[in-house]
């Protein structure tokens, strides 16, 4: 993993380009190179910053010119089957200096352009120059695993990992994009190609920008798509085919994540996706893998015991650190600086911390993102499907509503509690506000986005004074008579999983130089998963149904049948306790902008999370990442 950055302007500007470099060191603490050369009048800049992983030897060192010169490379993350695309190469004709995966994407670029993304297997960001078209082209793979950023300004163009990275250059201009405010106080990211500054924009998953050096004009394009996956004919096959050739690819895509010159280990939760990882590699594997798990000493969030009871069914040599309150405060302090803009979601913390601990051994760590998405399994798909037929009756949707809004949050609760733990509902709270708000919604669509988003847009028209204009979200597309259960998944690939998840764990790894890999977002499964009926996804009232069978075949099924959890941190406890003094200080009313906040609600929201009277966690938080970043970046 590593950290690229880059700039064309009429001049040489060496001092700014190692400036973007220096302020993220931390994604590559190994090595740090640079180029600078005048293609038609324009200064071309190229910069890197690398944590080594293949070849650690000096000729992994970048930018990478190829050996007769016309093109060069700053590449960060990895592709993985590298060494099959090498052979190819090399039968054509190609010779190679080093063993890393660099050398390969660039001259697999010079043998077939971009027709050569077709065969990366990988997760990469990657900025070519061409000095025979005079062109420089910006990639990001097919899930949106590695994150690319550029801004576009009259005789300039600036790309990087992150956005801190622009803020080196005296031809960035830190104007704050206002309209997706609303749209981050709703949902806890800020949705690409936006991002929290005017004129600047995240390269979006699966497409690449091409952009002419000679006038600085660029175009993007998008080169897969997960939305294709979806349109494709759906399997006609048996329910063990299906697992059989899905054991075969999930199988594959952790071993090609296990090429590496350093250690590798696992984030284990003990959840289905991260003990399925587990159990794949450790059937393939004859050393002991090194998984690794955070804990909490508050019951209702822990989830520590069941990964360690995982770890000891496949023998692994587990670490497990349990958080205390008082380790947040620091890591909380750190969040504007590595997530370079605001953002909402607290399961960050956890991450970095789980990741510092893994640091400690290895350099590489597996996590087992984007099973949700993939394999069906967020409960809210199964409530929302369940609820989805209220639409086609008034009189049904009458009934629904008058039911589901008349039990009230303490009400939930209590029916909760009297399941079968097996089958009790965690934040349950949280999960019957939004479902209230679903049940309320005018249509399928708005139906989904009322339980993703996590505040109430009324609690937003309160809270701000800027009206949301834009809709940023993508669109369902039921009118084409796709499956709902379908559409969620799809929606989520593409938006929460990129935006927020895959954003989390890039900072949180990055911010300890840890390269963490997906391996369930290798793009043939999800390619394979979008033409499974949805009958075999959800089976038995049983989310993840067909991941579910493969791990069957090597952990008993009790071990980690039960109510999913996530990644949740006792935040409430902690913002009355030891992280108080952060929301005192952050939303006081001197620091407080009058022209993004009624200022009035704001006070009012935090007084009553701090004397007890209100559980509205997501806005306060929201609110305080918000404040902590604009005073971060702005001063």
């Amino acid at each position: 993993m590593c950290g690229i950055v880059g700039f064309i302007s009429p001049q040489r500007e060496e001092d700014a380009l190692k400036r973007m470099l220096a302020v993220q060191a931390h994604r590559g603490p190994d090595d740090r190179g640079v180029w600078i050369e005048e293609i038609n009048s324009a200064c071309v800049h190229l910069g890197h910053n690398r944590l080594a992983i293949q070849d650690l030897s000096s000729l992994g060192h970048q930018p990478f010119v190829s050996t007769c010169g016309h093109y060069v490379i700053v590449f960060n993350g990895e592709v993985y089957n590298f060494k099959a695309i090498r052979s190819e190469l090399e039968k054509l004709g190609y010779q190679f200096r080093s063993q890393s995966d660099t050398e390969v994407i660039l001259y697999a670029y010079q043998a077939w352009g971009m027709d050569a993304l077709e065969k990366f297997i990988g997760m990469f960001a990657f900025a070519i120059v061409d000095s025979i078209k005079e062109k420089l082209f910006l990639v990001r793979d097919r899930a949106g695993v590695k994150p690319l950023y550029y801004y576009p300004k009259g005789k300039s163009f600036l790309f990087a990992s992150e956005l801190k990275s622009f803020h080196e250059h005296s031809s960035f201009k830190k104007e704050l994009n206002r309209e997706v405010l609303p749209y981050y106080f709703q949902f806890g990211y800020i949705p690409a190609p936006h991002t929290i500054f005017q004129q600047t924009h995240k390269l979006e998953a699966g497409h690449y920008l091409e952009l002419n050096l000679k006038n600085l004009e660029y175009h993007l394009v998008q080169y897969w798509s997960v939305d294709a996956c979806y349109e494709q004919e759906k399997f006609d096959k048996s329910e063990t085919e299906i697992i059989d050739e899905l054991e075969e690819i999930l199988t594959d895509a952790v071993e090609l994540r296990m090429v590496s010159d350093v250690p590798v280990g696992v984030f284990l939760s003990g959840g289905y996706d991260s003990s399925l990882v587990t159990a794949l590699l450790s059937k393939h594997h004859s050393e002991k893998l090194h998984t690794y798990t955070i804990g909490f000493k508050e019951k209702k969030y822990n989830e520590a015991d069941h990964a360690k009871a995982v770890a000891q069914h496949f023998k692994t040599n587990h670490t497990e650190y349990y958080v205390a309150a008082k380790d947040m405060l620091q890591r909380v302090e750190q969040l504007p600086f590595y997530y370079d803009e605001p953002f909402g979601d607290s399961s960050a913390l956890p991450t970095m911390l789980v990741s510092d601990l893994a640091r400690k051994e290895i350099t590489v760590a597996l996590s087992a993102d984007g099973g949700d998405e993939v394999f069906c399994g967020y409960s809210k798909y199964f409530f929302l499907n369940k609820f989805s037929s209220i639409f086609s009756s008034d009189f049904k949707k009458l009934m629904v509503k008058s039911l589901v809004n008349g039990l009230g949050e303490k009400r939930i609760e209590q029916i909760n509690s009297r399941l079968p733990k097996r089958v009790q509902q965690t934040n349950i709270r949280d999960k019957y506000s939004k479902l209230t708000r679903a049940i309320n919604a005018n249509s399928l669509e708005e139906m989904f986005l009322e339980a993703t988003s996590y505040v109430d847009q009324r609690a937003i028209q309160k809270l701000l004074t800027i009206e949301a204009k834009t809709k940023y979200y993508h669109p369902f597309a039921m009118s084409k008579g796709k499956n709902f259960l379908d559409e969620m998944m799809r929606v989520d690939y593409k938006t929460f999983m990129v935006d927020d998840v895959l954003t989390k764990v890039d900072r949180a790894t990055m911010s300890v130089s840890l390269e963490g890999r997906e391996p369930l977002l290798d793009h043939r499964i999800v390619e394979y998963m979008a033409r499974v009926p949805v009958a075999q996804k959800y089976k038995n009232r049983q989310g993840k149904y067909l991941s579910r069978q493969i791990l069957y075949r090597y952990i008993p099924s009790a071990m980690v049948d039960r109510p999913k959890a996530g990644f949740q941190i006792p935040l409430i406890s902690w913002l009355r306790g030891d992280l108080r003094l952060l929301v005192e200080k952050h939303l006081d009313a001197d620091c407080l902008d009058g022209d993004v906040f009624d200022i009035d609600e704001v006070l009012r929201l935090k007084q009553a999370l701090l004397e007890g009277r209100s559980d509205n966690i997501s806005i306060v938080w929201f609110i305080l990442m918000y404040q902590m970043w604009r005073e971060r970046w702005f001063g």
